[in-house]
């Protein structure tokens, strides 16, 4: 297709696109889900951050070794894979730079929801865990999040709904192998003639 013929479908997608970050990003909400989240320890209020961090790790402790022939001893004579989850691990998987996700995960810390303890691998690096609240608050925001979907969707075929996770999960690959141009909204408006 030409790029002055707009095609109807990628602008249908590209308006539910814009659409999901508007209803779902909306400052009001953000305003409100802090005001509603309690404190963790010491008073700080829990973010959605901590939220992104929790999952991260989480995902990390579930993911298999990168080093599969990787193994710690505990002295019992048997030995166990180890599965080292670093600062750097998590900001990999939150596609942030290192110093940011250093600073979420220490938030994440201060909530109480994320431990670190000595690497067994390498006494410089940090190895997080998720704590008892962090796993709870997982388990909370996984059943949450399904039940909001399944009421999304509650008139949806199972095959409706394979198909979109199957297609949803494609888009969304091929996105983060393919990110947007950053420098793409300055190019907008120089080729419109606003810059």
């Amino acid at each position: 297709m030409s790029g002055d013929r707009p095609d109807p479908v990628l602008a249908a997608i590209g308006a539910a696109l814009f659409h999901l970050r508007r209803v779902w990003i909306k400052p009001d909400m953000m305003k409100r889900i802090r005001a509603r989240t309690p404190g963790g320890p010491g008073g700080r209020p829990l973010q959605i951050s901590n939220l992104m961090v929790v999952n991260a790790v989480a995902a990390l402790t579930d993911a298999p070794p990168a080093d599969p022939g990787a193994a710690v001893g505990d002295g019992s004579g048997e030995a166990e894979v180890s599965c080292e989850i670093t600062v750097g691990a998590v900001a990999d998987r939150l596609e942030i730079d290192p110093s940011t996700a250093s600073r979420l995960v220490g938030h994440a810390i201060d909530a109480g929801l994320v431990s670190r303890r000595p690497s067994p691998v390498d006494a410089r690096r940090a190895n997080l865990g998720l704590t008892d609240a962090g796993r709870r608050v997982k388990q909370v925001a996984d059943r949450y999040r399904r039940a909001y979907f399944d009421g999304l969707m509650n008139d949806w075929t199972d095959a409706e709904r394979a198909e979109f996770a199957r297609l949803l999960t494609r888009f969304a690959d091929a996105a983060a192998r393919d990110p947007m141009d950053p420098d793409g909204i300055d190019k907008i408006f120089e080729e419109a003639g606003l810059d």
